[in-house]
């Protein structure tokens, strides 16, 4: 097994953070506050929820506890729906019951929806106080907690409120996956094969790669192949990572004047219908990555038909998608909400959706929705939501 990997984000103007990722990594989450905090730094408060601190929350407790720090927890609902304005507020109720002052943090564990709502609530406590992220789905590893987005969902929209709040470091343990749900891995799969389609080939090639080993089942032939796939998998985490922070120092902010194909907005890919599918469904059918599954492949079906993405490059993706796992059920959905839903996406600008299409696997590219017929995007989510990803068509 190989050591700990780091990945640095560099940010202009402000202090770096490291990213560690490896199987033991949740062993280093005391060492790892005591360097990247504030030197005063006395207290620290946990958030995570009840499922996830059954499992790795003692162990993190004690880690904290044995680099010096006093330390609190509290557990807030699974689920998306619980990533709202209500819960921030106990949140904060919480920090101040703790004793929370301007040098000490909040540590986030969980995934996104923990990672977003502690994020939040430490960015506006005392104007900003330091947290670190300890993300523990696949999802929020590669992506939700590589940043600094934080936000809260509304009646009104997901991610409506928010602020960006850089963590001061990343602890990433690979041994969390194990763990996991079959749908929350393939949740996390559709975020890496997004972030290969928007912008590296040997990326999207890499991730396909090892979701065609893990189908076949090769992973489990022999103990010396389990440590080498393992290997892979951190190697896979770190490359996810390492896009991701490029992307981010370059574009830390989401700049709405960029529409180049390195502008942050890229990320974006798939999220305009996936957010429109978590609201209709008021967030309790879809884990988002699984609404981004179909997401990626709405855009990619638009951009086929603006004559943009050639045939093999949507079968391409689409295939990635397969391998990722099922899907839920899409096609009962009511088209017109979905339309109304995605063209209220707080993307917008001058209140025009921004899609982010592809010109081939590996090179994105933005597009007003001016420059859409209004019949190709309901051609295209029509074909994309009645595919054969689901669990009921897939037997």
């Amino acid at each position: 097994m190989k050591q700990m990997r780091q990945v640095s984000v560099r940010l202009a103007g402000r202090e770096n953070y490291e990213i560690e990722i490896g199987a033991n990594a949740l062993a280093r989450v005391g060492d790892t506050a005591r360097r990247s905090l504030s030197p005063h730094a006395r207290r620290v408060a946990v958030v995570s929820n009840a499922r996830v601190f059954k499992l790795y929350g003692a162990g993190v407790l004690r880690d904290l506890r044995a680099a010096g720090f006093a330390v609190s927890h509290w557990l807030m609902g699974d689920g998306e729906r619980h990533k709202n304005l209500r819960t921030a507020e106990r949140a904060l109720a919480f920090f101040s019951e703790s004793k929370l002052e301007r040098t000490d943090a909040v540590v986030a564990l969980g995934g996104g929806v923990v990672g977003d709502l502690a994020g939040f609530a430490a960015a506006v406590y005392l104007r900003g106080i330091g947290f670190l992220q300890v993300p523990t789905t696949l999802l929020a590893q590669i992506d939700a907690s590589v940043g600094g987005k934080t936000a809260v969902n509304t009646r009104e929209g997901k991610n409506l409120i928010g602020a960006f709040h850089q963590p001061r470091a990343v602890v990433i343990s690979t041994a969390t996956l194990a763990t996991l749900p079959t749908r929350e891995l393939t949740a996390g799969w559709c975020e890496a094969i997004k972030q290969g389609a928007v912008g590296s080939r040997p990326l999207f090639e890499q991730t396909r790669r090892f979701l065609v080993a893990e189908q076949t089942g090769e992973a489990a032939r022999e103990l010396e192949r389990a440590s080498r796939r393992a290997d892979e998998l951190a190697e896979l985490i770190a490359a996810q990572c390492s896009f991701k922070a490029k992307i981010v120092s370059a574009d830390e902010r989401e700049d709405v004047s960029r529409t180049d194909a390195r502008s942050r907005r890229i990320l974006n890919f798939g999220h305009t219908t996936a957010h429109a599918l978590e609201a209709v469904t008021r967030y309790r059918r879809f884990r988002h990555g699984e609404a981004v599954g179909y997401g990626m492949l709405v855009a990619a079906e638009i951009s086929n038909r603006l004559g943009m993405l050639a045939a093999s490059e949507l079968e391409s993706l689409r295939a990635c998608v397969q391998l990722a796992g099922r899907l839920p059920r899409a096609d009962d959905l009511d088209e017109r909400a979905i339309l109304r839903a995605i063209a209220s996406d707080k993307k917008s600008v001058g209140g025009h959706v921004r899609w982010v299409l592809l010109e081939r696997i590996g090179r994105a590219r933005i597009v007003s929705g001016q420059e859409i017929p209004p019949r190709v995007v309901r051609a295209a989510l029509r074909a994309a939501l009645a595919g054969s990803l689901t669990d009921e068509k897939r037997g």
